[in-house]
């Protein structure tokens, strides 16, 4: 059994190599990788994919956002959902309780990842400035130990 970061790699690895999208029978032998590319590539959940606002696909490798291992993501991942959950249903849709609003900052101290997640709902549209104010105090922190386990800071925002 392939450990995440092992499995994750190798995963990256056949993604970059367009042998993994496509099932190969499924491959015309004249077609380019990035004809392949753009024939398997998934709509980004952000913005539709419509002739009106075509998607902006880079020409040239983009800049990372940040370099993480497997499990940190798989933590920020954990705790992101966790946040989520505790929003109220009936604010379900609007932008101030959904990720959009939420800010993730990750940490390692003695193989313990740490999850902060912070409130930014000064991201979305109709909230000025000024409600930042209003939200920097608001957070959650989470620990994940080595073994994958979630466990809550006990800090009521």
């Amino acid at each position: 059994m392939l450990k995440s970061p092992r499995f994750m790699l190798i995963a990256s690895l056949l993604v970059e190599t367009g042998l993994l999208g496509m099932p190969l029978c499924n491959r015309r032998p004249d077609a380019s990788p990035a004809a392949a590319q753009a024939a398997t590539a998934r709509p980004d959940a952000g913005a539709p994919s419509t002739p009106e606002a075509p998607i902006p696909w880079p020409k040239q490798d983009l800049p990372p956002l940040a370099t993480l291992e497997g499990p940190a993501i798989q933590a920020a991942h954990a705790a992101l959902q966790e946040v989520l959950k505790r929003f109220p249903k009936e604010f379900e849709g609007q932008c101030a309780f959904s990720a959009r609003a939420l800010e993730v900052v990750i940490g390692q101290e003695a193989g313990w990842y740490f999850v902060r997640i912070n409130r930014r709902v000064d991201r979305c549209p109709g909230f000025g400035p000024r409600v930042t104010g209003l939200e920097t105090d608001w957070f959650e922190l989470y620990a994940v130990s080595p073994e994958g386990k979630l466990e809550r800071y006990p800090y009521q925002p």
